[in-house]
């Protein structure tokens, strides 16, 4: 790290820290992190972490007004269609406090971040498993306590750190989870919002509809023999189940489980009902994935016990197929009636509850209004259970994280969508395929897969072709996937000993198409064999305990994450950003023009592209690994200009390309060697009559 990159970012000449590694970023005191944000964005900084600006409860004032979204002038999500985001675990920085720290080392062309989830979590720890509506309080910073006394709390903190990448100009992305930890407070204070289950010798003994209402009777039984967790005002403790739930939920919880300060409180509570419900042999159904969704059964695993006694079963689908999973710790909400009291595990999609998709959309539109949040990410947007795919009529009840989208969008109208879907073939994590459910949900944009790729081989380039097509045609952008959290995990290694610097160029100069990188990228080591999981972000998605912290065992032994200590290619990649940003300005808006597109019939890794109208950049690449490209031509440009070699992932290119005349048919351009990518300037060509002068 150089005092020049500091200098540099204070004096505005570029949009981040250059040198500045993530590990380092985050050794940075928050005091120092603010002085280097006034530097550089003034009092816009002072007025963004305010007592005022800081309180979630007047998001209409004169001064929230002032430090608004940089997308506020937005009319819709289709920006998102454009955007380079970064996702970002609060686990990995550690507090909010880091998440600001952090971004000092993203250019602005990064221009929107990607929170993961940030409720309480619940079975080893997973951040996907919210066990509660509150805030996850293990990401409040003391560091921005002591800075300012006010932001004392988690919402506080939350605001405060939405606020500063606003004026950061980024965009801020929170996760909408349309599940919930099996026996989180959401479930066992809101019974009837869920499907329940009788388990009890081994086998599932009743799946019907009226295994709910006795679940209520039992949590009401329980809660008059325990007592309430806080005592109610007068008149206020229910006599009966049916007051008990026409309640409003907080009254309810805190007489349940108690009030939202006592986490500890809340937990043994909590674990006091579970033990109950799981004595009478009742369950949430756990969620799934797959076709065909519906109908399981206990697996013939040995059960476990664990350290109360309590025995969980494993379970699995009756007629497995591909991608079928049982994600036990998991429960979705029972968004539809049944048909038979669910004799046959089979939904009808005619009859919405309509209760519960309130009760879930609500949830989320407080959550984007105490974030001040731009955009939601949907987690398994993928899930699409109705075997005849979309129907004819699509109405506000065909898709929950639409009406998350939809709902949020009557406050905020630049509110988008990303959704967690990986475009598969059809019939695999849903039915039929997948970017129609995509398209009728009202996604923005969809994640992809090319992240599970190698770059350079057939699948990579199949895939990279075929979202190209998507993304003309399609209402849902495909994104390129540079890496994902769920990506960085130690069975994908390979995806990343190569090709890293092509895929960053890639995805910052394809400029009408979204990119997504996850925190950690830059540094990646080399692994030729895993690491210790520590090394990985996607472990510390969730909290797993073990003997061992390698590969295949999920466990950590540290909550501190590891960062890469891949200096050469952070160095590469720095280079790649700090040239970005300096044609930014320029390319920024434009669209593309494919001069040699993908090759879907992988015969050829070379692809070249320009912009629309005036061309101002050509950019080659050869996502080839293994060879040079040989020497071939650039069809379709105007004779009338050159190609100006201006940039190279690989340093040191031949001097015989640093310039590209017409030679009366293409621009004939040498060897790109493997992996490379070539930026050329647009440029008059040299004639006679310039040549002179």
């Amino acid at each position: 790290m150089e005092e020049a990159d500091f200098i540099a970012f204070t004096e505005r000449q570029t949009s981040f820290v250059a040198g500045l590694r993530p590990q380092d970023a985050l050794s940075l005191s928050f005091a120092t992190a603010i002085e280097l944000l006034r530097s550089h964005f003034g009092a816009a900084v002072d007025i963004a972490l305010s007592q005022e600006a800081t309180d979630a409860r007047v998001p209409g004032s004169e001064l929230s007004r002032s430090i608004r979204s940089p997308r506020s002038s937005e009319g819709d999500g289709r920006w998102m269609r454009r955007t380079n985001i970064v996702g970002l675990n609060v686990r990995t920085v550690g507090t909010y406090a880091g998440v600001i720290k952090y971004v000092l080392t993203l250019p602005a062309v990064f221009d929107s971040i990607h929170l993961l989830p940030l409720w309480e979590p619940g079975v080893a720890g997973s951040l996907y498993g919210p066990a509660s509506w509150n805030l996850n309080p293990e990401f409040t910073s003391e560091e921005m306590a002591a800075w300012a006394p006010y932001l004392d709390t988690s919402e506080r903190q939350l605001r405060a750190t939405t606020n500063l990448l606003h004026v950061m100009g980024r965009s801020v992305g929170m996760d909408v989870i349309p599940h919930a930890d099996r026996f989180s407070e959401m479930s066992l204070a809101n019974p009837g919002h869920f499907e329940w289950m009788r388990v009890e010798g081994g086998a599932i003994r009743d799946h019907s509809t009226g295994v709910g209402a006795e679940v209520a009777a039992t949590i009401f039984g329980w809660l008059q023999e325990s007592g309430p967790a806080v005592g109610p005002p007068d008149g206020l403790m229910p006599q009966t189940k049916e007051e008990l739930f026409a309640l409003d939920e907080p009254a309810r919880l805190e007489l349940l489980f108690g009030v939202p300060a006592d986490r500890a409180g809340r937990d043994a509570r909590r674990l006091e009902l579970l033990m109950r419900l799981k004595w009478f042999g009742f369950e949430p159904v756990p969620a799934t994935m797959g076709v065909p969704f519906r109908g399981i059964t206990v697996a013939p695993t040995a059960p476990r016990e664990d350290e109360h006694g309590m025995v969980w079963h494993d379970y699995e689908m009756l007629q497995p197929q591909y991608m079928s999973r049982v994600f036990t710790p998991l429960a979705r909400y029972q968004l539809f009636d049944r048909v038979n009291e669910n004799r046959d595990w089979e939904i009808d999609f005619s009859r919405p509850r309509t209760t519960t998709w309130a009760y879930v959309v609500n949830h989320y539109r407080r959550a984007a209004q105490q974030g001040n949040f731009d955009f939601m990410r949907g987690d398994m947007s993928h899930v699409q259970m109705r075997p005849d795919g979309v129907p004819d009529r699509v109405d506000e009840h065909y898709d929950v994280l639409a009406a998350v989208k939809a709902e949020i969008r009557r406050e905020v109208p630049h509110f988008a969508y990303l959704a967690e879907s990986f475009l598969p073939a059809r019939d695999v994590f849903q039915y039929g395929e997948e970017l129609d459910h995509l398209d009728a949900s009202e996604a923005d944009a969809a994640l992809g897969d090319l992240q599970a790729t190698v770059v350079g081989d057939q699948e990579y380039l199949r895939r990279f072709r075929r979202y190209l097509d998507d993304l003309a045609t399609r209402s849902c952008a495909p994104a390129y996937g540079v890496m994902t959290a769920d990506k960085d995990d130690p069975r994908f290694d390979e995806f990343y000993r190569a090709g890293n610097e092509l895929r960053c160029l890639t995805a910052l100069l394809l400029t009408d198409m979204p990119s997504y990188t996850a925190l950690g990228f830059e540094v990646r080591d080399h692994r030729e064999e895993p690491a210790d999981n520590e090394y990985y972000t996607k472990l510390f998605v969730f909290r797993e305990r073990g003997d061992t912290n390698r590969y295949p065992s999920k466990a950590r032994h540290s909550d501190e994450f590891s960062w890469g200590t891949n200096d050469a290619l952070f160095g590469r990649l720095t280079r790649i950003r700090l040239f970005v940003e300096s044609i930014w300005d320029v390319i920024a808006e434009a669209d593309t023009r494919w001069l040699i597109p993908p090759d879907a019939t992988t015969l050829r890794g070379t692809a070249v592209w320009t912009q629309q109208g005036e061309p101002k950049f050509v950019i080659a690449t050869n996502a080839d690994l293994d060879r040079d490209s040989g020497f071939f031509g650039i069809p379709a440009l105007h004779r009338k200009l050159a190609l100006e070699l201006a940039f190279s992932t690989h340093e040191g290119t031949p001097a015989v390309d640093h310039r590209l005349e017409h030679n009366g048919y293409f621009h004939r351009i040498e060897n790109l060697r493997p992996g490379e990518g070539r930026v050329y300037r647009a440029v008059p060509p040299v004639t006679e009559s310039n040549a002179s002068k």
